[in-house]
């Protein structure tokens, strides 16, 4: 997805591609590099200024468009993937800055002149200026480093250090005291300079009164980061191409599982930058903590890594992307150079860390008074709930969230536990109900809103395919705790490659009879019924011929053997089965409608921002963080990291509620989030036992009071369940991105 998520937002950013293939294709943008370096306007500027793209985000009042700030990061992002050369960026920035200004003559003069066009630039260093004040102005001295922009901008905003404050100047780059000195950039289509102010003088005119430096800083790196997404966003659609059409050893490279795995990693993160950009810019009207949070994300996930992300690009495309001719190097350029423009990304892991040591990025989605009248039903219930109380375990473990009672029967009664499901067994909630819902439960921490385990993937086929009696006799005893499951789809031979397996079930009278061996089985030693596939028609293609079986797990026949962890516990079990009897009224569906039935089960969700990353994974590094110490430094370069990686994965899903509440299709957002935390979760534990060394010689408790290799050794729970790194990338690839098979 790009960073818009409204058609509106998708017709501005396909205007401003349409602008760019007239006007500045590629080729032709090659042919103006030296001019662009000296500061010269392209020729189609003017035009470009005409059709109001660089104002976007300006108000109406002075000439803009009085689109949002969203909205201008779509133009920043189309321009990026189409390469527009010219100051479009810095003169954007220019105007986002400006808009932060105190409603005075000389703020709304200079925003009347970037609506007319003006190229400008904005210089974030605070330290690299001097200014001493007097009575008609300040007199300003220093030299920022290189700016994009410089060159060719009519008006420069810059900040300077003055009496212990900053203030913010306008300067003419052709007056007095002032030079500007080009520089040979690594981007090629947008010039570089250098300002050298020697006793400048910058009237009380163009004082600037308003602008927060942080705040400054933040929009310029919120909309940066919508540029370098747009140039992973390239990345990912020109290496597909490449990898549909070149071939080697008679077949498309995209159907080497190395390569395919290596443009789906891109695609995951060029989904992650995006998300954490939009992210950025949208905060840019919340708090300024708030605000800061999500800039030093988007720096993290979307400007530091680009240039890597167009080098692993460059990779796959082999000697062909490494030449001149070649548009990938100007991509190339441009990442590098941008990456360069906001400063060490080391320092933004640093800010991060500090910040949400005391504050965590805020991501609820501000609903207001929608669907007043069900939301006012849902608080009624689980008002009544809050009296009461559940007084007995869960059927699968101790646990609050298992635990059944009179409140959870109340729930269950009311439809809570799964309102997505139809009624009677849900309320039929829409994805905006089912976010009322969450907001309900989140006002009142003190209710534990119930689970359903395993069972959450499994009733939903009973819903659809099980006679009226099963379902009754299975789904209320489900819903209020009293009864538990387990999924019975893998084998030994038969993994991840559900079509390979080979537990048997022959038609008996009544019934059917199962043989098989089932492996990696969760919670089987303390599940009441199983959800089975096996082959029902040997002869049949191998997703034909399979069923979908409902399993008493008391019936005679059924043997479950603990399989011990590496953390000592036996979570998972082998089910042995041997001429195992089942009815024919638990056969779901048809003999040979298991694999379908399957892929359901697997494919189901709730619309929760929650679910993707649900509790805080970096605790060993906030401890480590809070105590100190000599790897001070490293911890929280760490801790920032982890941060701004939990939160793109949080926005990633925020993204998917939005679209969903728009009435779109599901998008990838599933899969790459589970890639997403696969590599979090790798990196957070890698981080965690080298800094908290040597705390990994012990499984006694660390640093907050936390077992750290407790939780490592759980870890490959997560990594494995619901369909390893490796599955989903392939999944990405092929179903996602559309590249051939093996």
């Amino acid at each position: 997805m790009t960073i818009g998520l409204t058609p509106e937002q998708d017709q501005l950013a396909a205007a401003l591609a349409d602008f760019a293939v007239r006007h500045a294709p590629i080729e032709k943008t090659r042919h103006a590099f030296d001019a662009l370096a000296a500061g010269e306007l392209p020729v189609w500027w003017d035009e470009f200024v005409a059709n109001g793209f660089h104002a976007v985000h300006l108000p109406e009042e002075v000439g803009g468009q009085g689109g949002t700030l969203t909205d201008t990061a779509c133009v920043v992002e189309a321009a990026a993937t189409a390469m527009l050369p010219g100051p479009v960026l810095p003169t954007i920035i220019a105007g986002a800055v400006a808009s932060l200004a105190e409603d005075t003559a000389s703020a709304t003069a200079l925003l009347v002149r970037l609506a007319e066009g003006v190229p400008a630039a904005v210089i974030t260093d605070r330290d690299a200026l001097r200014a001493t004040a007097d009575e008609d102005g300040v007199s300003v001295s220093g030299t920022p480093a290189a700016t994009l922009g410089l060159c060719s901008a009519r008006v420069i905003l810059a900040p300077a250090r003055s009496g212990g404050r900053t203030r913010w100047l306008l300067i003419d780059p052709t007056a007095p005291g002032a030079e500007v000195t080009p520089r040979t950039g690594t981007d090629k289509t947008v010039d570089v300079g250098v300002l050298r102010l020697e006793g400048y003088r910058c009237p009380a005119d163009d004082l600037l009164t308003g602008i927060d430096d942080d705040r400054a800083r933040a929009l310029a790196v919120a909309l940066t980061a919508a540029a370098t997404s747009g140039l992973i966003r390239w990345c990912v659609r020109a290496v597909t191409e490449h990898l549909r059409t070149r071939e080697q050893f008679g077949r498309p490279i995209g159907s080497f599982q190395a390569l395919q795995h290596q443009a789906a990693m891109l695609l995951v993160n060029s989904e992650l930058a995006t998300a954490a950009a939009w992210d950025a810019v949208r905060s840019a009207s919340e708090s300024l903590s708030q605000n800061r949070i999500a800039a030093a994300s988007a720096a993290l996930m979307a400007v530091g890594p680009a240039p890597d992300l167009v080098l692993d690009t460059l990779t796959m495309f082999g000697a062909i992307g490494y030449t001149w001719e070649h548009d990938l190097h100007l991509y190339w350029r441009k990442a590098t150079s941008l990456a360069a423009s906001i400063g060490p990304v080391s320092r933004f892991a640093h800010e991060l860390a500090e910040l949400t040591r005391t504050e965590s990025r805020e991501l609820t989605l501000d609903l207001g008074d929608l669907d007043p009248d069900f939301r006012a039903t849902v608080a009624g219930v689980l008002d009544e709930a809050a009296t009461l109380c559940n007084d007995r375990p869960g059927r699968q473990g101790d646990y609050e969230n298992l635990a059944t009672g009179p409140q959870r029967t109340l729930l269950a009664d009311a439809g809570l536990i799964a309102p997505h499901w139809p009624r009677p067994w849900g309320v039929g909630a829409t994805a905006l109900q089912q976010l009322i819902i969450d907001e309900e439960f989140a006002t009142r921490p003190h209710l534990v809103r119930p689970s359903l385990g395993i069972a959450e993937w499994i009733m939903p086929s009973l819903i659809t395919s099980a006679p009226d009696h099963v379902a009754q006799q299975l789904i209320p005893p489900t819903q209020r705790g009293e009864l538990g499951w387990c999924q019975l789809f893998s084998e030994p031979g038969a993994g991840s490659d559900l079509a390979a397996l080979t537990t048997r079930a022959t038609k008996v009278d009544g019934g059917w009879r199962i043989t098989g061996h089932k492996i990696w089985t969760s919670s089987a030693h303390t599940a009441d019924f199983g959800a089975l596939l096996a082959r029902t028609d040997p002869d049949a293609a191998k997703h034909r011929g399979i069923g979908y079986f409902i399993v008493d797990m008391r019936s005679e026949g059924i043997d479950v053997q603990p399989i011990r962890q590496a953390t000592g516990q036996a979570h998972f079990n082998e089910v042995f089965l041997t001429d195992v009897f089942v009815p024919d009224e638990l056969l779901l569906g048809g003999p040979t409608d298991g694999w379908n039935l399957a892929i359901a089960t697997m494919a189901q969700e709730r619309v929760a921002i929650s679910a993707y990353v649900n509790f805080d994974r970096a605790s060993i590094l906030r401890a480590l963080a809070a105590a100190g110490g000599q790897d001070h430094v490293q911890v929280m370069h760490a801790l920032g990291e982890a941060d701004a990686y939990a939160t793109a994965i949080k926005v990633l899903a925020v993204r998917e509620v939005l679209r969903l509440l728009d009435g779109q299709a599901p998008g990838p957002a599933s899969s790459i989030a589970k890639v997403a935390m696969n590599v979090m979760l790798r990196r957070t534990f890698a981080a965690s036992l080298d800094l908290s060394a040597p705390a990994g010689l012990l499984e006694d408790a660390g640093p907050g009071g936390t077992s750290l290799v407790e939780q490592y050794f759980h870890l490959p729970a997560e990594l494995i369940g619901g369909g390893t790194r490796e599955i989903q990338l392939n999944i990405i690839a092929q179903m996602i991105l559309g590249l051939p098979r093996a």
